[in-house]
């Protein structure tokens, strides 16, 4: 039996995956950004061990949800899978836009806190492809609300997640560090619209999780979509980008990554 948290996981894609894991056997501590929150993702998903309460958009909450994580002891699989679209601009206490708080600095202060897992599975989009990877201007200090676009901060901040699968991939001996593409599933960020198979999405999140189907254990710095390995954008595999990625993540933070 396994042990796995899950950001991300009072509704959408993150709860179906936490009731698939539930149903299995596994042991899984599920997360929500408040208390009523947290009922919900109760409710959807009887069986959990517990649910751990944290607003990933504040860095201060994330922190403290990180040092809550570890009381629990250490888990074999960590799934960073809470992540915003929609929304504009809204700052958080610290003053960046929410949307890079959770999507981009949240994963790195967990990753860079927590007890390391065995296994990290780290949520990105194909629209990491159109993420700007030069890097240059990732928290939007330069150009602000006025210049804002939540589809063009979304693309930035799924990049920053394949770069921090990576690095970790690269840094951390003995720790599987994976990233997946859900797909476009019709959830609460998907929409009506979405034609992405669910069953699919789920597959490929309970098959990097419990190391079965085409993932093999020492599958470790590689881009899944529909459960199969794909090349991800080129960018996010050259060091330069990713030390320049870690360097703004802990200007951003005051969370240095720790090496080894």
């Amino acid at each position: 039996m396994a042990r796995i948290f899950i950001t991300g996981s009072s509704d959408g894609i993150g709860s179906v995956v936490a009731r698939d894991l539930v149903k299995r056997g596994h042991s899984v501590v599920l997360h929500a950004r408040s208390e009523s929150r947290a009922n919900d993702a109760e409710n959807a998903c009887p069986g959990a061990e517990s649910t751990l309460i944290g607003d990933l958009s504040s860095i201060a909450d994330t922190k403290r949800l990180a040092s809550e994580a570890n009381k629990l002891g250490t888990f074999d699989v960590v799934i960073h899978n809470a992540g915003l679209y929609h929304g504009g601009f809204k700052k958080t206490p610290e003053g960046f836009p929410a949307l890079f708080a959770v999507n981009t600095l949240a994963p790195y202060v967990l990753t860079c806190l927590m007890n390391r897992p065995k296994r990290l599975v780290y949520v990105s989009s194909s629209m990491h492809y159109s993420g700007d990877g030069t890097l240059k201007d990732i928290a939007w200090k330069e150009r602000g609300e006025k210049k804002w676009s939540d589809t063009t901060a979304y693309c930035d901040s799924k990049l920053h997640d394949v770069i921090l699968a990576l690095t970790v991939a690269r840094k951390w001996k003995g720790v599987a560090s994976n990233v997946l593409d859900p797909g476009w599933v019709s959830t609460k960020m998907g929409g009506r619209m979405a034609n992405g198979s669910p069953e699919s999405s789920v597959k490929t999140y309970v098959d990097l999780a419990l190391v079965q189907g085409n993932v093999k254990e020492d599958d470790t710095g590689e881009y899944w979509v529909d459960a199969k390995m794909r090349t991800p954008r080129e960018e996010a595999s050259d060091q330069l980008r990713q030390e320049t990625f870690l360097k703004a993540c802990e200007e951003a933070t005051g969370v240095k990554f720790p090496e080894a």
